[in-house]
């Protein structure tokens, strides 16, 4: 039979299977002859329909050939494919996918630039926070190459920051002069320890941290816990509590060495969210551990709450804060 085929119609069966699929299932098409594994199977005299299966899924495909005028069997060409994502965009938003097209991949913005193309992709419904991730050559495992420290915000952080106070005697009056929101000793404890967590800071005097220690695990994951390095334990309350309203932020690099910050708001002007970007860079050098040894900084990332990241120029940064500010 496929000597019969091949003899009477072989101008006919000169194609093969679409690129990226498996051979046919059932029946094999070859420039020279026909081959049917399987007994009465029959071939239409004016199509031919073909099965093929991708390897990779499984999933069977049929594809239809039909004769042209010129007595040829032409194969009906695939579906087009759909533009391929990288796995980190699959789900993402159409709002997202548009204003990431503003920036270009990989490529490294000096700062003004930076700040303006993040101002452009601040598009969602609230006004965002604009944020710095800095990738640091340390190894947080390592107590000499531990990063936390403070910086004030010359501009402020936009947000309202609750400030509440552990503190005893006249101190508690001086909290409360301050502009505390929430000043007390034991009973503050007491409800702290109970769930009450309705407050952002919590500043502490000297003599109040051994009867704070039993919140340790209640505050310490939530990054409330009074630390003389983060400034929260203090004996001058007044100026205490005065810089964290003012936009006094504490920041540390988590355990791949990476530190986020945030510096502002997506509304603030692009000059005061440069002075801010600037106060950061330069309290991130200040405070270098003592254990960092090579290139200090590795990569330098600005983005919006909810929009794509903008990589930053690291070299055109620290020359721009030694002379721009």
């Amino acid at each position: 039979m496929a000597a019969a085929l091949a003899a009477t119609m072989p101008h006919q069966l000169q194609f093969g299977p679409p690129a990226g699929m498996a051979s046919a299932v059932g029946l094999r098409v070859t420039p020279a002859r026909v081959q049917v594994p399987m007994r009465g199977f029959v071939i239409p005299q004016r199509c031919l329909r073909m099965v093929y299966v991708r390897a990779s899924a499984a999933v069977s495909q049929e594809v239809e050939a039909e004769q042209d005028e010129g007595g040829l069997l032409v194969a009906e060409a695939p579906p087009p494919k759909k533009e391929k994502l990288f796995q980190k965009d699959k789900g993402r938003s159409k709002r997202f996918m548009e204003i990431q097209k503003l920036r270009v991949k990989k490529q490294e913005y000096d700062p003004e630039t930076a700040i303006r193309l993040m101002k452009d992709t601040a598009s969602a419904k609230f006004v965002e926070t604009a944020e710095v991730h800095i990738r640091l050559n340390i190894d947080p495992k390592y107590t000499d190459q531990q990063l936390r420290a403070t910086v004030s915000l010359p501009k402020g952080t936009g947000q309202v920051v609750r400030v509440a106070v552990l503190a005893q005697g006249e101190k508690q009056q001086e909290a409360k002069n301050a502009g505390a929101d929430l000043v007390g000793a034991e009973d503050l404890i007491e409800q702290i320890a109970g769930g009450f967590l309705e407050f952002d800071k919590l500043i502490a005097t000297p003599d109040m941290m051994p009867k704070v220690a039993k919140l340790g695990r209640l505050l310490g994951p939530r990054g409330l816990m009074p630390n003389p390095k983060a400034g929260t334990v203090s004996l001058d309350i007044t100026k205490a509590v005065g810089e964290f309203k003012a936009g006094k932020v504490e920041y540390r690099a988590d355990k791949t060495g990476i530190v986020h910050v945030l510096f502002g708001k997506s509304d603030f002007p692009a000059e005061d969210l440069l002075a801010n970007l600037v106060a950061v860079a330069n309290s991130v050098d200040a405070n270098k551990p003592s254990g960092a040894k090579g290139v200090y900084w590795k990569t330098c990332y600005l983005c919006t709450t909810m929009g794509p990241s903008i990589r930053l120029n690291v070299n055109q940064l620290r020359d721009f804060k030694l002379t721009g500010s």
